[in-house]
């Protein structure tokens, strides 16, 4: 709408995503709405419906999630297919067209953005880093690094550390809010080829010792399936969800990834049978599988 003011465009995207909502099932997206399903109540967050309009253009499409304690849920899909709007309406920064989102009372979320915007020149130690905001005494906070495996980092200055070390940094903070559902964004961002098994491992240490939920964004398909419990493929609606070797075998996914990726994950899954804790020892993937959804 060229010209309109932000209210008339605001109106003009929820007078759109009416005629969609009325008329969804003959939209030739290629899959069923369906009728509206009920919150989850035993998850920590539970979003039906979630639709997002910008003009026109259909960002999010009748996105239904659930995430429970102890699970790690993955959501993939190719650039463009709405995952960040996703992430930020789950974590109530953006506000949808449509749909809604129930949230575990009291419900602590730590948060890892894809993008780390403080300047690492400035002259700030990663002790004076994670206390910023905080007013938890410095033993605890170097007990935090010593958790995910940076406490040789604390008096070091920002700008001396590697890439992998500030993603443990950064999740140390997230931590610090004893958050019962962690988001992380791209959290091997800078990471090595090692450094990313490393991290997924850590990250699924920290789901079984804490508790917590957890839900990653990421692009990296074979390292970050394989350290899931469940996959959601978003392509602006969900198109496919399971435990990651069926999604694997999808064709929804073979169609927005191709058939080597399903291939490459197959591959990396048989050769890599088995994860590292932080104490070296070797610890057992899962296996089970259940038919991927369809939605």
């Amino acid at each position: 709408m060229t010209g309109a003011s932000p209210a008339e465009a605001e109106d003009h995207a929820h007078a759109h995503y009416a005629r969609h909502q009325h008329d969804h099932e003959s939209c030739g997206c290629g899959h069923d709405h369906g009728p509206k399903k009920e919150f989850d109540t035993s998850a920590l967050i539970s979003a039906r419906g979630l639709t997002m309009m910008r003009g026109d253009r259909i960002v999010l499409d009748h996105v239904d999630v659930d995430i429970h304690p102890r699970e790690i849920v993955t959501l993939i899909g190719p650039n463009g297919s709405g995952k960040t709007t996703l992430v930020r309406a789950l974590l109530g920064l953006e506000d949808m067209t449509g749909g809604e989102i129930s949230r575990m009372e009291d419900l602590r979320i730590g948060y890892v953005p894809q993008r780390f915007d403080i300047d690492r020149t400035l002259p700030m130690t990663v002790s004076r880093f994670l206390s910023l905001g905080h007013k938890a005494p410095r033993e605890n906070l170097r007990a935090l690094l010593a958790e995910v495996g940076a406490e040789r980092c604390s008096n070091q200055q920002l700008s001396e550390i590697s890439g992998g070390e500030l993603q443990r940094v950064l999740l140390a903070r997230a931590l610090a809010a004893k958050p019962d559902l962690l988001v992380l964004d791209e959290p091997v961002r800078g990471v090595d080829y090692t450094g990313e098994a490393d991290l997924y491992a850590l990250i699924g240490q920290l789901r079984d010792q804490r508790g917590i939920g957890v839900l990653l964004v990421s692009h990296d398909l074979h390292v970050v399936m394989a350290a899931s419990d469940r996959v959601l493929c978003l392509n602006r609606h969900i198109c496919c969800s399971g435990v990651p070797e069926t999604v694997a075998q999808h064709p929804e996914y073979m169609r927005l990834f191709g058939v080597e990726a399903a291939r490459a994950f197959g591959v990396y899954r048989h050769h890599h049978d088995h994860a590292h804790g932080l104490d070296g020892r070797e610890l057992p993937v899962p296996t089970s599988a259940s038919p991927a959804e369809t939605l």
